[in-house]
């Protein structure tokens, strides 16, 4: 079993990170890769290890407390890996503890793959169960002059590009992401996680 891995982040892709340590390139399924950057500083990643039949797969996150809630909600009946990293990539754990313990079943209904009877459950198994969990609120994002000005010359956004094919990893359709694909255009944002979250927020 693996608790943290410290390596360099050597590949970005829109579902998994590659992270480099003693020459092994590990594959790291992560809720939003675009938090990470390639560096020749090493980072420290940690791990939750998934073992199902027919594969070992490597679930990776910033912090010890994302993988802690990771582990929480695996522990819900319905919720598999994917779901649970889904859920995450919100970033706004905060808010999630805060519909857990307010029985909130519309906040959860708007994570892909979550129904009403699978909120039921999670609100059922985790409801007093995430007050050892030290989340607080997160920073607005803010307008970002720069990238106003790239959008104005017509510059072609590989940022909002990436973010898009992040956000259909996660499982949202096709449909979901053209419906906030212009929205998501007239905001002065300039990286791909930063895209990511303001998509997360504008689909809930």
């Amino acid at each position: 079993m693996y608790e943290y891995i410290k390596g360099l982040v050597t590949n970005i892709m829109p579902t998994y990170i590659t992270v480099e340590a003693a020459g092994i390139g590990y594959h790291i399924l992560v809720a939003n890769p675009y938090d990470f950057e390639q560096s020749d500083q090493p980072i420290q990643v940690y791990l939750e290890q998934v073992i199902r039949e027919n594969e070992h797969t490597l679930y990776g996150f910033t912090d010890l407390d994302s993988k802690r809630l990771f582990e929480k909600l695996l522990a819900v009946s319905g919720i598999g890996p994917k779901s649970a990293l889904a859920i995450l990539a919100s970033n706004d754990h905060t808010g999630l503890v805060r519909a857990i313990s307010e029985q909130d079943i519309a906040f959860l209904t708007k994570f892909p793959g979550i129904g009403k009877k699978t909120a039921q459950q999670i609100i059922l198994d985790l409801q007093n169960k995430l007050t050892d969990l030290p989340f607080y609120g997160q920073t607005d994002l803010n307008d970002l002059p720069a990238a106003m000005e790239a959008q104005a010359k017509g510059i072609p956004n590989q940022a909002l590009a990436d973010a898009l094919l992040a956000l259909e990893a996660l499982g949202y359709t096709k449909k979901q992401l053209q419906g906030i694909e212009k929205k998501l255009a007239t905001q002065a944002l300039t990286d791909t996680a930063a895209y990511v979250s303001a998509g997360l927020k504008l689909l809930q």
